[in-house]
């Protein structure tokens, strides 16, 4: 016991020196900030900019700026977000945030056939919109604009301009079933996340985390 008291008191005498490069260490990564990140949102008419808009609520300041997309017979979501940002602005000093409209892809009851040439067409308009915004991460939950838009983001990625995480929410409405742009982005989306645990059971490569908006 004799032998080990002057090895204590040692550990004593040291202890200090150790804790403080710990200390301020822990200090300069508290005072890191992160980096901001270029979010694309795409917006839909109906309930799918309330939806999308609940989630970015949730978002901190560093999404920022953020750029929204909608269809240009999109008549009712620009007002929406315009509300959205105002009182966002009043929390957040230095919020930033774009509005851009694209070729709507399909309209409700549109054929395949026509439907097809719409979109190929709102992919050309969005190719150099998605190229000048390079976004980080793009957020949308299913309005058929976002089908050319995250076409546009996976030719970018292709030809090695710029790489963009696609995020896609399924809406809450949709308990059993798919819509028609989650059927398309499911085999493209890096997240891919449902709401209701019916529709994990039937596509496995989705996340469900229950009711999030």
């Amino acid at each position: 016991m004799e032998r080990l008291l002057p090895w204590l008191g040692a550990a004593v005498l040291l202890l200090p020196l150790l804790l403080v490069p710990l200390a301020l260490l822990a200090r300069r990564r508290r005072g890191r900030q992160t980096p901001p990140l270029s979010l694309l949102v795409v917006a839909g008419s109906g309930g799918h900019t309330t939806e999308v808009l609940r989630l970015l609520s949730c978002l901190s300041e560093s999404y920022s700026p953020r750029h929204y997309i909608l269809a240009d017979s999109d008549k009712m979501s620009e007002a929406k977000i315009r509300s959205f940002e105002q009182k966002r602005a009043e929390i957040f000093s230095n919020s930033q945030f774009t509005l851009d409209r694209i070729p709507r892809s399909r309209e409700v009851r549109q054929s395949w056939t026509s439907s097809m040439v719409t979109t190929l067409y709102s992919i050309l308009y969005s190719l150099p919109l998605t190229y000048k915004l390079k976004p980080d991460l793009i957020l949308c939950n299913g309005p058929g604009t976002c089908v050319p838009v995250c076409i546009s983001a996976l030719l970018l990625g292709l030809l090695g301009l710029k790489r963009a995480i696609i995020v896609y929410v399924e809406s809450i409405c949709r308990v059993e079933t798919l819509s028609l742009s989650g059927k398309i982005l499911y085999y493209f989306s890096d997240h891919f996340i449902v709401q209701w645990p019916a529709l994990k059971e039937k596509y496995p490569k989705s996340v469900y985390l229950g009711r999030i908006v």
